[in-house]
């Protein structure tokens, strides 16, 4: 079991969302249970995924002072191993109503916020070639979806 969990709270739609995450990520709801008894009312379930080696609690918690929205000062990064990967993450997360950002964040359709990140970026992010880096970072800080060959042509250039 992993030491740390996030725990994501919605106010009625956390089955869905579940649904959605887990065809994005190719991962599996491993519980959904209905809870009784608590002060959010009879439509409380708290739903378990897995989403590649993370678990992720949801709950339907209703409309609650100070939990009823995301904010993007949280956000979960996805390391992507091509650009194909980063392509595929970042259209799944738009779907139906997500909104692109900048330098490869954007917030989902139900207000909570990813980065979609190429691994290799951190090579050129982070490269000894200072000159390098400094155009890498300014070519990243242009884009909206994060191009890593973009990213590689400005670092060696190009």
């Amino acid at each position: 079991m992993q030491k740390i969990t996030p725990f994501l709270w919605f106010v009625d739609n956390a089955s869905e969302a579940a649904k959605f995450y887990t065809s994005i990520f190719k991962g599996k709801i491993v519980s959904n249970t209905q809870l009784n008894d608590t002060p959010s009312g009879p439509n409380t379930y708290l739903v378990t995924i897995k989403l590649a080696d993370t678990t992720f609690t949801l709950i339907n918690g209703g409309k609650a002072p100070g939990f009823t929205t995301f904010s993007a000062a949280t956000s979960f990064v996805v390391s992507c191993k091509s650009q194909k990967e980063t392509d595929r993450y970042w259209n799944g997360l738009l779907k139906d109503g997500g909104k692109p950002s900048q330098c490869g964040w954007l917030t989902d359709k139900y207000g909570v916020t990813w980065q979609i990140v190429p691994e290799e970026i951190y090579k050129y992010l982070a490269g000894s070639n200072k000159e390098g880096r400094s155009r890498a970072m300014k070519a990243m800080l242009k884009m909206v979806k994060l191009d890593i060959n973009k990213i590689k042509h400005a670092y060696i250039g190009r």
